[in-house]
């Protein structure tokens, strides 16, 4: 789905000072700004200040500049899928010193009728890399993507560790191991 940007808010009117008209050329946009954390994920210019962002703050802006040219079927996801080495190679390292498979990790993208679109990197493909690990999914607002995000992953973990009768590790202790494998993700 492809629109026209109309200057019709904040997010609207930075992408129009960029050149950018239209809702493609905006994901294409994102998808080339580098993958990293941000300054302040509530603030929803973040990504433009700070030339890059992770998979919440990309797809959060492209969620708001979406309502703000009216166009509500754009929606933002949560989904909560299996990170593991076949997913990201970059990981694997961290994965077989901790003795795990994967971990539950949270990943945004967006969802326009039946189709994912996920801009987090370019050549992020949603059907190969994330449908097929796909543990639980929801849709959210790009406003909760910070603490909401958060608690919603680290409920699912909580549930996961108590499943898992052979893991020997705390929820506190996944959480460090996932860091470790966000920052092998932004080598």
């Amino acid at each position: 789905m492809n629109f026209r940007i109309e200057n019709n808010g904040v997010i609207s009117e930075e992408f129009i000072k960029l050149g950018i008209a239209d809702f493609e050329s905006a994901c294409q946009y994102i998808s080339l700004l580098p993958y990293r954390r941000n300054t302040d994920k509530n603030d929803i210019l973040c990504i433009l200040k700070d030339k890059g962002g992770t998979c919440s703050t990309k797809h959060a802006v492209l969620r708001k500049l979406a309502l703000e040219n009216k166009l509500d079927g754009i929606k933002l996801i949560l989904g909560i899928f299996k990170m593991d080495g076949a997913y990201d190679k970059r990981i694997s390292k961290t994965l077989t010193k901790a003795g795990l498979a994967f971990i539950p990790e949270a990943h945004n993208y967006l969802k326009i009728n039946d189709t994912y679109i996920d801009v987090t990197m370019p050549g992020s493909n949603y059907e190969a890399e994330i449908k097929p690990r796909l543990l639980k999914e929801q849709e959210i607002e790009y406003n909760q993507i910070t603490h909401y995000k958060v608690q919603i992953h680290r409920d699912f973990l909580i549930k996961w560790v108590r499943t898992q009768q052979e893991l020997n590790y705390t929820v506190d202790e996944i959480w460090k191991i996932r860091e470790q494998c966000i920052l092998d993700l932004q080598q």
